[in-house]
């Protein structure tokens, strides 16, 4: 991480992000393993309706790679802080490749599928809690928020392009599909195995404690110190709302059929449109404006997020939802990278991948929730209605967490307590001491001294 901060610093271009050998490798990686996915997913839910014809199993297909993020997405991703990051993301992308050339055998029953696809996704969160935490050893300074800012446009993309394949291809052959998703985690391991340092584990032998007392750790950081509390509250209030036109889109599409455009058009218009504004909103946002700037725009972006959905309640046509969906991805996007870039300036190493964890999971649980919460409103009243009003209470929920958002001076506190806390922890793995509860009290103790000389008024 970079001694510079973020006001001191002018924007990193593109040249520069790319022009480093193992943020292309990473990235290529990053990118295969998502189009995969997407893929397969797609591919996936034709497979099992094909078999069944059963609409609920089809969904359930779907809905099983999600469940390791509500059952167990932060304990598992504490496990990537005991071992080398790049030991893990190999790891995972070759039992990922098995398990998936396992699906797509033919005469797999479905309850097999339906295992197999759990089995494939309990290796998403400590991958991508590894990746989450070699970024910043990657990356430094604005580098850093630029390069969070195309991962997760590119993941957006990767969406959009690997549900069009997916669908594409599993038309004619599903089995096709799951291998070329088999290939793109084979593809990635490759990469990730000859492209990257191979740097050491976060936690020596001598830190280790028990896997659910690490897990607690990563719990109680996050939401125990102010300033990673205050963008912990930030993230998970962008992901209430913003997610709500894609979740009810189906229905939405069916009910306003008719209006220059058929359903099925209409239903893949609003879902594609938040996507499509956050990569725009994200490559904008990220290279064009400066650090300083971006930092200045959270707030304002914040409530606007919210805001530019409240306009549903006039009910209107399909290509204006997209437009409000996209809106709200474009500012959805200005927010998310610099807090998540943020969020690693201020957490101490070892960390990381726990923390991740957390983050991750209550992502996945809140916009799960969001959108069951919406639909079953969407049975009563009308879905306009839903998503105006909800989004009108996603307004004052933002406002209230602008108004609580730390002091400039306290953010600087806390980020110099983060890298004495990771300097600290370097020096006790050196000596081989176990005491990695002391230093993060002592880190908590600096913080507390810190924000003290810089109260918020």
């Amino acid at each position: 991480m970079s001694d510079e901060r973020p006001a001191q610093e002018g924007p990193a271009s593109f040249r520069e992000l790319f022009g480093l050998a193992e943020f292309r490798v990473l990235f290529t990686a990053s990118a295969l393993s998502w189009i995969g996915d997407y893929v397969a997913k797609a591919a996936v839910t034709v497979l099992v309706y094909r078999q069944t014809d059963s609409v609920a199993l089809s969904a359930a297909a779907f809905a099983a790679s999600y469940l390791p993020w509500l059952v167990g997405g932060p304990l598992l991703s504490a496990l990537a802080e005991r071992y080398r990051y790049r030991q893990v993301m190999v790891a995972c992308d070759l039992v990922r490749m098995a398990l998936m050339v396992l699906v797509a055998l033919p005469g797999m029953p479905p309850w097999a599928i339906l295992a197999l696809i759990f089995a494939t996704t309990l290796a998403n969160p400590p991958s991508q809690a590894a990746r989450s935490a070699l970024m910043p050893q990657i990356l430094a300074g604005d580098r850093l928020v630029l390069g969070l800012s195309v991962s997760a446009s590119t993941g957006q993309a990767a969406q959009v392009l690997g549900y069009l394949l997916g669908a594409a291809i599993a038309v004619v052959n599903p089995a096709a599909a799951l291998l070329i998703n088999a290939a793109t985690f084979g593809l990635s391991a490759a990469l990730v195995r000859f492209g990257l340092r191979n740097r050491p584990p976060a936690m020596t032998e001598a830190h280790r404690s028990h896997l659910l007392r690490e897990t607690a750790e990563g719990f109680r950081l996050v939401f125990g110190r102010p300033v990673l509390r205050a963008i912990a509250v930030l993230v998970f209030s962008a992901m209430v709302f913003s997610i709500v036109p894609e979740g009810l889109a189906a229905a939405w599409a069916a009910e306003r059929s008719g209006d220059g455009m058929d359903t099925g058009t209409a239903q893949a218009v609003i879902m594609a449109a938040n996507p499509v504004g956050y990569i725009l909103g994200g490559l904008m946002v990220g290279r064009l404006v400066a650090p300083a700037r971006r930092l200045a725009l959270m707030r304002p972006l914040a409530v606007i997020a919210p805001a530019v959905l409240v306009p549903a309640l006039l009910d209107p046509p399909p290509i204006v939802v997209a437009l409000l969906a996209a809106a709200c991805g474009f500012a959805v996007a200005g927010l998310i990278p610099v807090a998540n870039g943020l969020f690693v300036q201020v957490l101490p190493d070892g960390y990381r991948a726990r923390a991740f964890g957390v983050m991750a999971s209550g992502t996945q649980i809140i916009q799960g929730a969001a959108v069951l919460a919406t639909g079953a409103l969407a049975e009563r009243f009308t879905i306009p209605s839903v998503v105006g009003l909800w989004s009108a209470a996603g307004v004052l929920l933002m406002l209230l967490a602008v108004l609580t958002w730390p002091h400039p001076r306290t953010i600087e506190a806390a980020v110099e307590v983060a890298r004495a806390e990771s300097a600290a922890t370097a020096a006790m793995a050196g000596r081989g001491t176990h005491t990695p509860a002391r230093a993060t009290a002592a880190g908590d103790r600096a913080g507390e001294r810190s924000r003290r000389r810089h109260a918020v008024t």
